[in-house]
């Protein structure tokens, strides 16, 4: 397989409107500049709070068990909950957690990480409202959702930091193929964190995970970036554009979807999916079985995602091996 190096291509640059920081960091959602031109295979692990962590990590495990690893991909692009699998699955450290996750009331700092308690403050939830509302994924609208991330009085970004550094088990970048993607909290442009910007893996992924009103967004070099789902997608497969093959891991093929919300429409992952067609990879989609909504950041829900995402991997073995090959 092709090695990716993390450097990250020129793109057509930021919204001139934004006011960009001038560093490596914002890759501007492009189909057409086909970033994984030249990788085999391409792996997309998309956000979905604390039940699409323990899904995904059941599923990866199961396929583990099964001789089929993806940690071999080409370029691993994690966004959100997906960043946080990324880095595990990446850091060889898949067993440990998927142990960990099986016995998740022992597991204190996971529900610290990833699913806040406690009432929030009014400027917390005006963040929070206009993300849930949130109808397109303009700039304008991007911008609008990270200028109120930035002034909501969330508990400081170290904390964040610090919890997902904690869980991941490691400060070093996983390997040269992780790709964690988030959102510039004032300018609005996408950002792809590579091992060539040289920050620590922890808060690459705190940056991802940081849902606007619940978590701070966090320094990534001279930016404060918040959760990659802010943005339109959960997949950022424009990523992996042009690569032979790509498996996806996503919440949602889209189907469902009937009101916008969150900066995605109805058809938006549609479109998202065809674009990537389009570009010449084929694509590998699996979503959970069944998706309760509310149940996301609950850690009750965490045992059936563990089992559910078993099920759905053992079925998948067979396909998926002949789609790798």
């Amino acid at each position: 397989m092709t090695i990716d190096d993390g450097a990250a291509p020129t793109g057509d640059g930021p919204d001139p409107e934004a006011g960009g920081v001038g560093d490596d960091l914002a890759w501007p959602i492009d189909f057409t500049a086909r970033y994984g031109a030249g990788l085999r295979l391409g792996l997309s692990l998309g956000g979905g709070g604390v039940f699409f962590v323990a899904w995904q990590i059941a599923y990866l495990h199961e396929l583990r068990a099964h001789g089929i690893e993806l940690d071999g991909a080409d370029r691993v692009v994690g966004t959100s909950a997906g960043s946080l699998v990324a880095s595990v699955l990446e850091a060889d450290h898949l067993s440990r957690i998927h142990r960990e996750l099986s016995v998740l009331a022992k597991v204190p700092k996971l529900i610290a990480a990833l699913a806040p308690a406690g009432d929030l403050q009014p400027s917390q939830l005006r963040a929070v409202e206009l993300f849930r509302a949130a109808a397109d994924a303009a700039p304008a609208t991007i911008r609008e959702i990270g200028h109120a991330a930035l002034a909501a009085q969330a508990p400081a970004a170290s904390v964040m930091a610090r919890n997902v550094g904690l869980l991941l088990g490691t400060r070093r970048w996983p390997s040269a193929q992780t790709h964690l993607t988030c959102v510039d909290a004032f300018t609005g442009e996408r950002c792809v964190i590579t091992k060539a910007a040289r920050v620590g893996v922890g808060r690459a992924a705190a940056a991802s995970s940081a849902v606007p009103g619940l978590f701070a967004p966090q320094p990534i070099g001279d930016r404060r970036c918040m959760d990659g789902g802010v943005s339109g997608t959960g997949l950022h497969l424009d990523v992996l554009a042009g690569s032979e093959k790509v498996v996806a891991l996503a919440l949602s093929d889209g189907s469902d979807v009937r009101q916008p919300m969150m900066t995605s429409a109805p058809g938006s992952t549609e479109r998202e999916i065809a674009a990537l067609r389009a570009s010449g990879s084929a694509l590998f989609l699996r979503t959970p079985a069944a998706v309760d909504v509310a149940q996301l950041m609950d850690p009750a829900a965490v045992p059936e995602a563990i089992e559910t995402g078993r099920h759905q991997a053992v079925a998948d073995v067979d396909e998926l091996r002949t789609f790798l090959s």
